[in-house]
């Protein structure tokens, strides 16, 4: 797919052979995500009806689908022959399904979601009447601001607080699908990862302090408004936002960050949407390094290949 192209597809059942359509459907699947097995409720082809609407750029995929009983499945096998890191999102909308993986089991209905790896074999069985949103998610965009692999996060509550703010989040990405853009669409989707990281490791360290996640949110908002001013630091945001540094590493430290990497994420990330814009071609390298905080083009382009794999260069010639 060409760098900086956004398409929405969709696919169903109805339009081909009904001789054909189970497997019509278990090779869209896994051109959708990776090598699965699959077991339907109905041995009749015929009988089975599944749908799907997709959502994708060069970063992000978001599909919503629905279809009849079904059991999904990735063997160690499969993870070995077809390695996949990346993260899926899983948020049902109406029916129930079953998520098993790493020794654990969640009961998932409307209103809870969760995190999962197709790193790791898994189970997911869901009834006749599910319809849900998968939302896959580069490894690179959760491990990177978190520094480590993010624990498996099973029947996270999206009913209320930070995880109802995610579930309407991605409902609307998906509602909107038909009016948005490539760097629209990525730009929803990094918050909405953002927020899963925060939403995540709270979920895994009940006992944090009870005022530290305002302070982070207030932190995470200082720094997105102020990513392109070369004198950010953590010490500076401490007296401007009326805290300690101490009280603002520690509501870092419970999400696996500091004010250092949290600053240079933002700038990394503000750099990227730059190379995306068309608006931005005249700015060299150079000025963006230092219209974006960092304070040399080799600086930038150091840290911009080992967040995102390329150089500035390569990412705007791709584009």
């Amino acid at each position: 797919m060409p760098a900086g192209s956004y398409i929405v597809d969709s696919q169903t059942t109805g339009e081909v052979d009904p001789r054909e359509r189970t497997d019509f459907w278990s090779e869209h699947i896994m051109s959708l995500q990776t090598s699965l097995d699959f077991r339907y409720a109905d041995p009749d082809p015929a009988a089975f009806r599944g749908r799907s609407i997709r959502q994708r750029t060069d970063a992000y995929q978001l599909v919503h689908w629905q279809c009849d009983q079904i059991e999904y499945s990735r063997t160690p096998r499969q993870v070995r022959q077809e390695p996949d890191p990346d993260y899926r999102f899983l948020l049902p909308l109406a029916g129930e399904a079953v998520l098993r993986q790493s020794g654990q089991e969640a009961r998932l209905t409307p209103g809870m979601g969760s995190l999962m790896t197709l790193g790791e074999p898994f189970q997911l069985l869901h009834d006749a009447s599910l319809r849900g949103i998968i939302f896959s998610i580069p490894a690179r965009e959760i491990e990177g601001p978190l520094n480590r692999k993010s624990p498996l996060a099973t029947g996270l509550d999206l009913t209320t607080g930070l995880g109802r703010v995610v579930h309407t989040m991605l409902r609307s990405l998906s509602e909107e699908r038909d009016h948005l853009t490539a760097t629209e669409f990525d730009a929803v989707s990094d918050r909405v990862v953002e927020l899963l990281c925060m939403l995540t490791v709270e979920d895994d360290r009940p006992d944090a302090s009870g005022h530290l996640p305002e302070v982070e949110a207030m932190v995470r908002r200082y720094v997105r408004e102020h990513a392109a001013d070369p004198g950010l630091t953590g010490t500076s945001m401490a007296r401007a936002l009326g805290w300690s540094l101490r009280q603002i590493q520690l509501a870092l430290q419970r999400v696996g960050t500091t004010p250092r990497e949290l600053i240079r994420e933002e700038r990394l990330r503000l750099v990227r949407d730059r190379l995306r814009c068309r608006e931005c071609d005249h700015l060299t390298i150079t000025d963006l390094a230092h219209s974006s905080g960092f304070s040399s083009a080799s600086a930038l382009s150091t840290a911009f290949r080992q967040r995102f794999g390329v150089s500035p260069r390569a990412m705007r010639s791709a584009r």
